[in-house]
């Protein structure tokens, strides 16, 4: 079994690939990669963002359709509103649930127990609109 190998590089050896690529000498952080012989692709990346300029790394840049934009905006917006819905109802249901328990404590009775009465009641009984 092969054993793996780890590189730990200096301060000082990061440092002057930082420099070489802010002075220029090399144009790439893949030029300075090969000439230093490292092997992460990311390795330089984190260097630069620790100890040079971040212009050095490459930029994303998203470019959309103006329609893209607004479809996002409205998905964005509704989103918030199914959470603040959300949100009315589980505070309907727990209102609800505390009326229910004071209703069962004022007619001493265990909330369980008239739930159960209720399903029994509900499954053989027409409501009266029915009739």
């Amino acid at each position: 079994m092969e054993q793996k190998v780890f590189y730990r590089y200096s301060m000082a050896f990061k440092r002057q690939v930082v420099d070489d690529l802010e002075s220029g000498r090399f144009s790439t952080v893949a030029m300075a990669r090969e000439h230093y012989g490292i092997g992460g692709m990311g390795t330089i990346g984190s260097w630069i963002k620790r100890f040079g300029r971040n212009e050095l790394l490459h930029k994303v840049v998203r470019v959309e359709k103006p329609n893209e934009t607004d479809q996002i905006r409205e998905l964005r917006q509704q989103v918030k509103k199914l959470q603040q819905l959300l949100g009315r109802k589980e505070a309907e249901k727990v209102l609800a649930d505390e009326f229910l328990d004071m209703a069962c404590h004022e007619l001493g009775i265990e909330v369980d127990e008239f739930k159960k009465k209720e399903s029994g009641r509900a499954s053989t009984k027409l409501p009266e609109e029915q009739k």
